[in-house]
C-alpha cells in the first residue's frame, strides 16, 4: 500500500481487510513522487528509516571495529617499528636538507573538522609547500624525498594521527580546505568518515604527479580531472566500507609499493 498519510481511514480498511483474509499487508512510503532516486532501508534505533545514501559506518558497530582496529595495529607500530624508523629517517633528513624532520599541514578530517596532519619531510624548507600541489619532477623535491614518496615511508607518521583518531588506517585521503571548497554538496559526503591513509583512490592515482606534470596547467587539471575522479572513488568506500574491505585495500596497497 502506498497510499498518502492523509488517507489513513482507507488504508486502515485495507489492512484489516488483509487480517481477516490472510493477506500481506506492506506499507511503502510515498516518495517516489518527489525523489526520483534510489534509496536505502536503514533503522535508527528501532525506527525504520529511508536513507539517500548507504553508509555502512553510520552503523555504531561498523565505526567501533573499525576504530579498535586502527587503534590496535597504530599503537602497535607506534610502539615498536616506528622509533627505529624515525632515528633512521629522521638522520638521513637532517643531514640530506636543513629542517624540520617532520611536515605538518591543516587537512581536513570527519565532519570538515581540521587536524594537523603529519609527514615525514620529503622537500625543502619553501613558502609554497602549502599551496602548490607537487609534480613527478618538482626541483623542491629532496633525492632521499622522491624515494620516500615512491616508497610511501614520508606517510608512516600519519599513523600518529590514526592513533590519536584524526584518520583511519583506510579512508578517503585527507585533502586541504583550498581544494575542498571546491567540493560540491553531493561530494562533501566524503567527509562523512574518517580520512585515512590509503584508499582505492591512492591505489588508482599512484601516478598523479606524473600526470600533473603534462598537463599545461597543473592546478586545474587537478581540480577538474583527478580530484574529480579521486571523488568517485572516495564515495564509493563510503557506500561500501567494511572491516574485510579494509584489509583487501591494505593488502592490495602493500601489493602497489611492492611492485614499484
Amino acid at each position: 500500500c502506498g497510499l498518502h498519510s492523509a488517507e489513513s481511514e482507507q488504508t486502515l480498511a485495507i489492512i484489516h481487510w488483509c487480517e481477516k483474509n490472510f493477506t500481506h499487508f506492506f506499507s511503502v512510503p510515498n516518495v517516489r513522487s518527489y525523489l526520483h532516486r534510489k534509496m536505502w532501508f536503514d533503522t535508527v534505533g528501532d525506527v525504520p528509516v529511508l536513507s539517500l545514501h548507504r553508509e555502512p559506518l553510520n552503523k555504531f558497530d561498523n565505526r567501533l571495529i573499525k576504530r579498535t582496529f586502527d587503534f590496535l595495529m597504530s599503537g602497535l607500530f607506534l610502539c615498536t617499528v616506528f622509533p627505529f624508523i624515525y632515528l633512521i629517517v629522521g638522520a638521513i633528513i637532517k643531514i640530506t636538507s636543513p629542517g624540520p624532520i617532520f611536515f605538518k599541514q591543516k587537512r581536513n578530517g570527519i565532519n570538515g573538522k581540521e587536524f594537523w596532519c603529519y609527514k615525514f619531510r620529503s622537500m625543502k624548507v619553501n613558502k609554497d609547500a602549502d599551496k602548490v600541489q607537487a609534480t613527478k619532477n618538482d626541483p623542491r623535491k629532496t633525492k632521499f624525498g622522491d624515494f620516500m614518496r615512491k616508497t610511501n615511508i614520508d606517510e608512516l607518521p600519519q599513523l600518529i594521527n590514526v592513533f590519536l583518531g584524526d584518520m583511519s588506517l583506510v579512508g578517503p585521503r585527507p585533502e586541504v580546505r583550498h581544494y575542498v571548497n571546491y567540493w560540491t554538496p553531493e561530494q562533501m559526503r566524503v567527509l562523512d568518515v574518517r580520512p585515512g591513509i590509503t584508499d582505492p583512490a591512492s591505489i588508482k592515482f599512484r601516478n598523479e604527479n606524473e600526470l600533473m606534470e603534462k598537463a599545461a596547467d597543473p592546478e586545474d587539471y587537478y581540480i577538474n580531472v583527478i580530484m574529480q575522479e579521486k571523488i568517485k572513488l572516495y564515495l564509493e568506500y563510503v557506500e561500501n566500507a567494511s572491516f574485510w574491505y579494509d584489509i583487501k585495500l591494505i593488502f592490495q596497497t602493500f601489493w602497489v609499493i611492492v611492485k614499484e
